[in-house]
């Protein structure tokens, strides 16, 4: 028995009115739109998508960094407070207020409630970020995942009725726990072949889009007549809203503990990106499709705005950094990195200097 199907039993239904059965047959199941072959296929390119993103992310962690930042967990301690205090909150009160339905609650909920992933990097290397604190925070919110994804889903869906009969919390667990062997592949990977770890990067990346593309296109030969769901006026907000929120929380909360301006750019950023890549696992591989639909789609909306929002923010940095008048005297970041092979190889070239003091 595979992942994909040993986490068919058990899983939610709903019917029109929003009510839950654990082993109904209502929902969208009664449409008959979800070929078996298509949808195991659709299975198989989400967990693809999600072994190369934790392969990917673990390219990009280094040990003894993390045995550092373990002796002096200050910034772990921003990283959990940043990333599970700000994002489900954000989703939770964004979902009150949009009056979402059950499942469209639970999706929201899932992506607020999923750690940050490698895109938050790569934004925050174009911003000039500091890319210890960056690393970090994803690599902290990563292995805290296991733990704080399903408190805190159990915890908000609490403000719904019924909802948190509708989550499958076992199906969660087990993948969530599935992402530790790969992310450890890429942290063996670049511990001990760092010289691979770009070509991994550069080559995940690809194939990615791919799948990405291909999980695209099979929904929409799968549920085309369902993929309005997921642009509907609520979901559309609510995909625009949560990085925006989530970029805008995470500076004022690195303003608070006052964290120099490198540092808050890289909170800010972290904040705000979510892990698409696991979030649509969860909700592909967790849900059986006549209960999920075409929602298991909405993580693509929610890049699309992350994407736009964060290269926005760029924009705007490089024409401010353009604009106003050079410096005196030239600041050197803790990291210098190598134009040709890109953020994974990181190499130390001035002393390093706690951004938290």
């Amino acid at each position: 028995m595979n992942l994909t199907e040993g986490l068919s039993a058990g899983k939610p239904s709903f019917n029109a009115s929003g009510d839950i059965f654990l082993n109904g047959s209502t929902g969208f199941q009664n449409l008959d739109l979800f070929s078996p072959t298509l949808n195991r296929v659709l299975n198989y390119c989400s967990s693809v998508v999600l072994f190369i993103a934790m392969v990917s992310l673990g390219c990009t962690m280094e040990i003894h960094k993390i045995k550092a930042h373990i002796v002096k967990p200050k910034g772990v301690a921003i990283a959990l407070l940043a990333q599970f205090g700000i994002m489900p909150m954000t989703a939770f009160i964004l979902a009150k207020i949009f009056q979402l339905g059950p499942m469209e609650a639970v999706t929201v909920l899932i992506c607020g409630c999923c750690p940050g992933g490698t895109i938050s990097n790569i934004l925050a290397l174009a911003l000039k970020c500091d890319m210890n604190l960056s690393i970090l925070m994803t690599t902290c919110s990563t292995f805290a995942a296991l733990g704080m994804t399903p408190l805190l889903l159990f915890i908000y869906s609490q403000g719904f009725n019924n909802l948190q009969r509708a989550v499958p919390f076992t199906s969660i667990a087990i993948i969530l726990a599935a992402t530790v062997t790969p992310c450890a592949m890429g942290i063996t990977i670049n511990h001990y072949k760092p010289k691979y770890s770009p070509y991994i990067l550069k080559g995940g990346l690809f194939i990615s889009l791919i799948s990405f593309a291909i999980i695209i296109i099979i929904s929409y030969i799968s549920i085309g007549g369902l993929m309005w769901v997921v642009f509907s006026p609520q979901l559309i907000s609510m995909a625009m809203l949560m990085p925006l929120i989530g970029f805008t929380l995470g500076y004022a909360l690195s303003t608070v503990l006052k964290l120099n301006h490198q540092c808050r750019k890289t909170v800010s950023m972290e904040t705000g990106c979510q892990s698409v890549q696991l979030c649509g696992a969860i909700l592909k591989l967790a849900f059986p499709p006549e209960v999920i639909g075409a929602l298991f789609l909405f993580p693509l909306l929610y890049l699309t705005f992350q994407l736009g929002e964060g290269l926005l923010l760029v924009v705007l940095f490089r024409c401010h950094q353009t604009l106003k008048p050079p410096a005196e005297g030239k600041c050197h970041s803790c990291l210098s990195y190598s134009t040709m092979g890109g953020w994974d190889v990181v190499r130390s070239q001035v002393q390093t200097v706690d951004p938290y003091l």
